[in-house]
């Protein structure tokens, strides 16, 4: 099947593409745009109440002055930013307890990466790189082993649904609504939930902030603005936070499989319309014979298919097909 061209000798599929590059720019410029409507005015507001408290305390403090002071929080903004306070640490625990270093060692393989805590020394970060550069790749090799075994339940459940409704429905409607109560009971147990316990846990988050937790860390954003357990004077904190490292990881596991049942489905899978058909695709020799049917195996394969294509196969006559006890008759 030949396929045209565009105007232009583009291919529908590259067509497409562009599109989705302009939709995507479009996309940013939006959010952008919208991002900053919404926060400009907070920002703005923050800054007049920081500018009239240190106003204030230069005026408690006379004999402090403002360069001093402007130097002493630039300090402290970026000794914060790393995970470290002037006063011990706002934990009350070492950032690299074991408890802290198991749950930055899951936010590094899982690509969350917080960054509210971020290795100091040269042997950290050099010893992080390497860590996950092994890590990530296992982390996915697991969650797909996972996921492929939590699609055996799953596809029994769809299986039932078409026994049932098969008779009433079309199977995209079945898959629909396969696909919204696996979501549903996703998104009940693994994000509203746990959102709950969260704002009951933490004093200073309401239960928007805490199910804006568990939305930015299971789809892998972390922002890093909200972290589990870095209250002061946390009870628990060590199991507190090998919990919430489980926690992530269940998580995970299940937004991977609510994903997974989405592509499934082939009305739904929108991205096959930006890929390049193997019709379109006919620049490499290579991929062409390969494209071409009959041509089996690699290069060095071909040497054989041609001397048997040079090889005259007889057709059996009629008296070669007659048995040959019934020939000596």
């Amino acid at each position: 099947m030949r396929v045209h061209a565009a105007p232009g000798g583009l291919r529908p599929s590259t067509l497409r593409l562009f599109g989705l590059l302009l939709f995507y720019a479009l996309f940013l410029l939006a959010g952008a745009a919208i991002f900053s409507a919404i926060e400009s005015p907070e920002e703005e507001f923050r800054i007049k109440e920081l500018r009239k408290h240190r106003s204030k305390f230069l005026e408690l403090n006379s004999c402090v002055r403002d360069e001093d002071l402007e130097s002493l929080i630039v300090e402290v903004v970026t000794a914060s930013n790393r995970g470290v306070s002037a006063m011990g640490n706002v934990t009350s625990e070492p950032n690299w307890s074991f408890g802290q270093s198991l749950f930055f060692s899951s936010t590094v393989v899982t690509t969350i990466g917080y960054g509210h805590v971020t290795p100091l020394s040269k042997g950290g970060k050099i010893f992080c790189m390497i860590y996950a550069m092994l890590g990530i790749p296992l982390t996915l090799v697991l969650l797909t082993a996972l996921v492929e075994r939590l699609m055996v339940p799953t596809t029994l459940f769809l299986q039932f649904l078409n026994s049932r409704l098969g008779h009433l429905y079309p199977p995209f409607n079945i898959r629909l609504l396969h696909l919204s109560l696996i979501a549903t009971l996703v998104v009940t147990l693994l994000y509203l939930l746990p959102a709950g316990i969260f704002a009951y846990l933490e004093p200073e988050w309401d239960y928007l902030d805490s199910f804006y937790y568990c939305f930015i860390s299971l789809t892998t954003v972390g922002l890093g603005d909200y972290i589990p357990g870095d209250f002061p004077n946390q009870p628990y904190r060590p199991f507190y936070k090998v919990a919430t490292t489980g926690y992530l990881l269940i998580g995970l596991t299940f937004t991977m499989l609510t994903l997974t049942i989405f592509y499934d489905i082939p009305q739904l899978n929108f991205g096959v319309l930006f890929l390049m058909r193997s019709d379109e695709t006919t620049t490499d020799p290579e991929k062409v014979r390969l494209q071409t049917p009959g041509s089996i195996g690699p290069k060095y394969t071909q040497q054989f298919n041609e001397h048997l294509k040079g090889v005259k196969i007889e057709t059996p006559t009629p008296e070669d097909q007659t048995p040959v006890h019934a020939r000596h008759q």
